[in-house]
Formats: structure tokens, sequence, C-alpha cells
């Protein structure tokens, strides 16, 4: 028989790789989107006739309802949210209802149409925030630093409750920074290879960035949308830290994109402080040791290969 997902947040970046991977695997696919006066698909554009949309909101419980009895899905991927860290200070209350009570929508949804139901939730490394230790791992305490990390925390903590609470088969995957030319134009690594697209092409000018210094762990998002999916196919249901313990900064960052394309990053880089955060994470490293021992999941781009395929592809598509 056909395994039939539903993956909310499909035209998203991980939504769009999830879907590719579970069609890959002979998945049936479906995907909910919000209903906007301007919609966005161009992600999902190539696989658009193989996979069923249907319109659900994460504030919406009985929208929610209404589509998990429809599809009757054996998998549940909660991959929507709102997501852009910057955003959650400006609208913290949206952010809140998204991506904290809307996972708990979702579990409620499940509990009431199919108990059976595997879900997935999209936690975060920025649950980590200001760390206690470095790298992290699934026991490192979290100390989120901004409205979008206290959200994310309570998204990961009410699936764990309703797993112990309802023995819903509900896992978190506590993913790091990861990236792919499918990453929106506002997220640091995104405009970084835009920007130097850009320049290189006689575009622009500079860039301006927020702080040169913020360290992370950035993997690529084709990677983890198979560590995903490998946790709901585990016997007990269990939270596992995703990254690639390998921790690089903004400046590093900077540094190779500007090389690939044959120039010296200091001349066109500029630090903004209007690009700070009103309280800054400086270092997100993680520990993946369970999730290689466990799901035999490893990362398989690296930093510096990500970073060039994100630069040739918004070259690519900025060329004319």
């Amino acid at each position: 028989m056909t395994k039939r997902a539903l993956v909310t947040g499909i035209t998203g970046q991980d939504g769009s790789y999830l879907a590719d991977f579970l069609l890959g695997k002979g998945y049936e696919v479906h995907g909910t989107v919000r209903r906007s006066s301007v919609e966005k698909f161009e992600r999902i554009q190539h696989i658009r006739d193989r996979v069923t949309l249907h319109q659900m909101d994460l504030l919406d419980q009985l929208s929610i309802i209404t589509v998990l009895e429809e599809v009757e899905p054996w998998e549940v991927y909660n991959l929507a949210a709102q997501s852009f860290v910057p955003t959650s200070w400006n609208q913290p209350l949206l952010t809140g209802e998204f991506t904290a009570l809307g996972v708990t929508r979702m579990l409620e949804g499940i509990r009431t149409v199919n108990p059976d139901i595997r879900f997935y939730q999209a936690s975060s490394s920025e649950m980590f925030g200001m760390v206690r230790q470095t790298p992290q791992n699934e026991e490192t305490p979290f100390y989120p630093r901004s409205p979008y990390g206290v959200a994310k925390v309570y998204g990961h903590f009410i699936t764990v409750n309703y797993r112990e609470s309802y023995n819903l088969f509900a896992v978190s995957g506590i993913l790091f920074n990861h990236e792919s030319p499918r990453r929106g134009l506002e997220f640091v690594t995104r405009k970084v290879s835009d920007g130097v697209a850009r320049i290189k092409l006689g575009m622009a000018e500079v860039l301006r960035l927020g702080n040169l210094d913020a360290c992370r762990d950035w993997g690529y998002a084709g990677d983890y949308v198979d560590a995903m999916w490998r946790m709901l196919q585990e016997e007990e249901a269990e939270d596992f830290v995703i990254g690639t313990g390998v921790m690089h900064s903004v400046r590093d960052l900077c540094r190779i994109a500007f090389e690939h394309v044959g120039l010296e990053w200091e001349a066109y880089v500029m630090e903004d402080p209007r690009f700070f955060r009103p309280a800054e994470v400086e270092e997100l490293c993680a520990d993946a040791s369970k999730a290689e021992e466990r799901l035999g999941w490893a990362p398989r781009v690296s930093f510096e290969d990500l970073v060039r395929m994100m630069v040739d592809a918004d070259i690519e598509r900025l060329s004319p």
C-alpha cells in the first residue's frame, strides 16, 4: 500500500525538498497552503502535478481537522511556521500563534482524527539561544533569545507532552541552520549569495550585513529532510539534534562566496547596525552523534560546496 504523507509548509524551502524526497520514496504527497491573494508555488513548480494541495491554516482548528479527515495521512510533517527570526520581534504575537499554538492545534487534530498518525515537529537550534554548552545535543538546556526561539521551545515541549500524555508517535527534529538555493532572500546565507551574484554581474556595489562574527552550524536542506523522514521510521518516538558539527562565521560565509567569483569580500561587505538583533545568538554548533548512531544519518554536502551551489544558482537566476 502506498504511504501517504501530509506536509504543512510545503511551499517553503524544507517543504519543497521533503516533497521531492518523499515522492522519490514512492509516497503519495499532500501539502497545505494558506489562502492568499498571491499564490507562491515556485519552489514546488517542478512537482506541482505530483502533489495534492489543500487549504489549511494553523490558526484555524477546524481547517486542520478537515484536512486530516480528507487526506487520512500515515505521516504528518509540521514545517509551517513564522520562521524568520527578525520578524518575530516585529510580530511576536503572530509568531506565537503560528509557531507555538499552531503545533498544539496540529497535535489536537491528530489526537481527535487518528492518534496512530506519526507526527514530525520542526524544532530549531534557536531554542538553545544563549548556549549553555558547546556543541549542543539533545540534553542541552534551552535558553531562547528571540520570540521565535521562545515559540519553538513551546512547540517542542508541547510535542513531548502529547507524546507522553496521549502516547502519540510525535517527534521533534532540532535542526540547526540548513540552507539551499531555495532559501528565502531575507536569510543571511541567501542574502550573501544573492549579493555576491549581483556584485559579480555589475548590478550592485555593496552588501550590507549585520553581525559578521555570529557563528552557525550550516548544512544543506536537501540532506536534512532525509533525517526528518528517518525519525518517523523508528520503532520508538524520540527527538534528535540534526547538524554538521562544524561552525562558521558570517565572515567565513562572505569570504567563501566572494572567493568563488574571484572577488575580495572586504571590498564589498559593510557591517550595518540596522541588521543586528536586539538579543544576539553568538554561537550554535550541533552534536548530532545520536542521529548518526541511531538513524544512520550524516550530512553529505559540505559548507563550502553549499555556499558555491547557492552563489552559482543566484548567478544563473540573475544572468540576462
